[in-house]
């Protein structure tokens, strides 16, 4: 009798500690740290949400709920970036309609302040997509490829589901978050810093792509199709981190400061992502800060590494 007493309390025990694992991981998602295999600690972050690549061997260094889906801004252009490049002529035309203008003025978006009736080619147009992140511009992209922002959505799910980056999911070609009537967020934009990882891993290896993000300033001189512009790269880490390689940024109250970086260092490639970026009064600078330190923490686990196997 004693005995089943004894059994009945630790298998009520034990059901009661998988309950309230269960619950955390409903409620904050798994906390997981990866870290090199010489077993260093991880390096003190802002962020809760950090994924540090390997590109050369695809191996991850370090992890920090690389695996959890949030929200993820204007790194979504990425992907908008990757579609337009496979999908369009580089000289193609691409129009601003007021669909475009409207949607920086609506949802408070971020502009490359294009004007309505401006037409330039789609080569000009991924700059201002991928410097100034212009909202204006990821909508014109994809008016000008499939007819319809929804109808190019299919295409950017499509091929994340090509890439099996099955944790991704876009609603929109920018990132900006849709609200309903009451307020609340419209489900439907998600991805992990894993997949975008990944993403950026296949992006990186598009040469047009490579150079556009590795670019701070473009310049569009006046015709008689469009007016003058003159864009500057919102990663403020170009030509202030060494073997800097881009990539994009973002923010919105959701997705926090988020912000996609690849560096090289002695031919050695590392991409990171970080996402949920608390906001702070710095501003958005400890995201580029959070950066600086997984790579410069990276390239010192490759380096140690890479003595060990001498």
């Amino acid at each position: 009798m004693k005995r089943a007493i004894i059994v009945t309390v630790l298998v009520v025990l034990a059901l009661g500690l998988l309950i309230v694992l269960a619950l955390r991981l409903l409620i904050v998602g798994p906390n997981r740290t990866l870290v090199a295999r010489n077993n260093n600690p991880a390096p003190a972050l802002h962020t809760s949400v950090a994924y540090l690549l390997d590109n050369d061997t695809n191996t991850p260094l370090l992890e920090m709920n690389g695996e959890t889906r949030y929200p993820m801004a204007s790194t979504t252009k990425i992907m908008t970036a990757l579609i337009a490049l496979q999908q369009a002529d580089l000289n193609q035309p691409v129009v601003v309609n007021q669909d475009a203008v409207d949607e920086v003025k609506n949802n408070m978006g971020s502009s490359a302040q294009l004007a309505r009736g401006d037409t330039l080619t789609m080569h000009d147009m991924l700059y201002g997509l991928l410097l100034p992140s212009g909202d204006d511009a990821a909508i014109a992209i994809a008016d000008s490829i499939s007819g319809s922002p929804a109808q190019f959505v299919a295409l950017m799910n499509d091929y994340a589901h090509k890439l099996h980056l099955y944790n991704t999911h876009y609603n929109n070609p920018d990132g900006l978050t849709y609200y309903t009537s009451n307020g609340l967020p419209i489900p439907g934009l998600y991805t992990t810093a894993a997949d975008l990882a990944q993403l950026t891993r296949v992006a990186l290896n598009n040469s047009l792509f490579a150079q556009i993000v590795k670019t701070k300033t473009y310049t569009v001189p006046a015709t008689a199709d469009h007016s003058s512009y003159n864009w500057t790269n919102t990663n403020t880490l170009l030509g202030t981190y060494p073997g800097l390689l881009g990539v994009k940024t973002g923010s919105t109250v959701e997705a926090g400061d988020c912000l996609v970086f690849a560096a090289t260092r002695n031919g050695h490639v590392l991409i990171g992502v970080i996402l949920q970026e608390p906001f702070s009064d710095q501003g958005s600078a400890d995201r580029f800060t959070d950066a600086r330190t997984l790579l410069n923490w990276g390239f010192n686990q490759l380096s140690i590494m890479g003595t060990r196997r001498l």
